[in-house]
Order: structure tokens, then sequence, then C-alpha cells
């Protein structure tokens, strides 16, 4: 796949330069074939590309499945004047490719340059491919005693929500809460217990999913717990297990770091869930 994106943009006058980012270009993440292509274009103008589904077929073949942020409006768009195409083909393999006329920078995000037609950015083509960037850019950030705390106070706060949503039988109300506002602090705090354990020098990977690797099995399992049908009995234990695990990856962090941990705050959420549920 990677020879026939580098064999489009040779061949194509427009195209000046062609650079990977994602975890293709992060050595730290497990190679396999789900991997996206996360590949830019560095082009001269981008308007022949705009929404022109006529050249990414001939191209690239026809994808099974395709999006076009640029072209959506319930979900609006960035509007900074690059293109993006998603595509999944029949094949498995998905790229998501980038049509700009911004320059190649160097960030602290990884990303491998592939081509450099015009030596912008080096004075000899042997020395491609060309990284910049630190594969640090994944790893959990140490919290400031304020992001902790918000982050404890957002968990036992939204959980309010979910006890009402389920005491008035709104599931969907209730499992947005829940898997969304509540769980996001969950996953925050078991990337910082990860980043504690490991000197901030890991990542856990996007919405934890290396949390397999790093959680000590009994935290692993609990969490798995934390995930509920529409049971309604079900979605409460699955509520005592998310309140228990957060506040042991809580005081672990804090006891690390020095940092004040609310015990109030657990307090008043589950009197609160018991008064719903009597």
């Amino acid at each position: 796949m990677l020879a026939l994106i580098l064999g489009i943009a040779k061949s194509d006058e427009n195209i000046r330069a062609v650079w990977m980012s994602g975890s293709r270009a992060n050595p730290d993440v497990p190679k396999d074939v789900h991997q996206d292509f996360d590949v830019v274009f560095q082009v001269r103008d981008v308007k022949p590309y705009w929404d022109n589904d006529e050249w990414i077929e001939r191209h690239f073949g026809k994808p099974a499945l395709m999006q076009k942020p640029e072209s959506m409006s319930l979900i609006p768009p960035d509007g900074d004047g690059n293109f993006v195409y998603l595509m999944l083909f029949p094949d498995g393999n998905r790229i998501d490719l980038c049509l700009t006329e911004a320059p190649f920078e160097e960030s602290e995000e990884p990303a491998i340059l592939l081509l450099d037609k015009e030596h912008q950015y080096s004075a000899e083509n042997d020395v491609l491919p060309k990284a910049t960037g630190t594969k640090a850019y994944w790893y959990v950030k140490c919290p400031t005693q304020k992001q902790f705390s918000d982050c404890c106070n957002e968990f036992y706060w939204c959980m309010n929500n979910v006890a009402k949503g389920i005491a008035r039988d709104e599931l969907t109300y209730a499992m947005k809460q829940f898997n969304e506002f509540v769980r996001d602090m969950l996953v925050q705090m078991l990337k910082w217990y990860v980043g504690v354990e490991r000197d901030f020098s890991v990542s856990a990977g996007k919405e934890g999913k290396f949390f397999k690797n790093y959680l000590p099995s009994e935290w692993y399992e609990q969490l798995r717990r934390t995930y509920s049908d529409a049971d309604y009995e079900h979605l409460w234990a699955a509520v005592a297990e998310m309140i228990a695990l957060f506040e042991k990856a809580a005081k672990h962090v804090s006891g690390k770091q020095g940092f004040v941990y609310k015990e109030e705050e657990r307090r008043a959420i589950e009197d609160y869930i018991a008064r719903v549920r009597a």
C-alpha cells in the first residue's frame, strides 16, 4: 500500500511532498494488519482534489466505505483549507489522506517525511525518510493538583446524572452519562496510574487501549466489570465497580504525587445513590 501511495505522489506534478504520521510513525505501537496509513500529500493547489471521488477511484481504487469530513454538515468541518479522505478499501486497508498546501513542519508528534521532490526539507534524497517528533509525545503526561482534582470532581459530579437517569428509566441518558462523561474521567485516572507507575515514560494508548498491558490483572478485570448491558441492576453493579476502581486509582496517584484527594466527594455521591435507590 505504501508503494501505491508513493507511486501516485511521484506521478503527479502537483504533489510536492509526502509524509506519514499516526501509529506507523510511532515505534512503540505494536505492528499489525489493522494499522491505518495516515498520509499527507503537500500539493501546490488543493482545489483539483477537492471532493473529487473520480480522482480517488482512478488512483487508489474504489473504497468500500469513505468519509469526507470537509463535505459534511452534521459534523462541522475544520475549515482549515485542507481536504481529507478517510478511506476503507475492500482488502481491509485504510488510508487517511490529507491534501494540504501547508509545508511539512517539525513537531512533537512523530512523523516521517517519505518524499521530498523539490528538496524543500533535505539537501539530498538519500537522507529520507526524515523523522520528526518523538515517541514521548504519546506518553502519559504528569497531572497537576488542579487537573487531578478536576478529574475527581467531574467523575463524582457526573455520576449523579447516571443515578438520576436510572431512577427515571431514561436508559439512553443514563448510558451516555456513564459511558462518556464519567468513563472518560476513569480512563484519565487510570492513565495517570500507568504514568506514575512507569515514571511517565509510556503511552496507555488512545482511550486506554493498552490498559491490559499495564494495569494489574485484578484492576483490569474490575475495569471489565464496569461495562454493563441495559439491565438496570447490572448497571448499578457497574456503577459500584467504577466508583471503587476510580477511588483505588485516585488514591494511588495522589499518594505517589503528594496530591490531596477529597474522599468527601466519593461519600457524597454514594449517599446520593443510596437515596435514589431507596
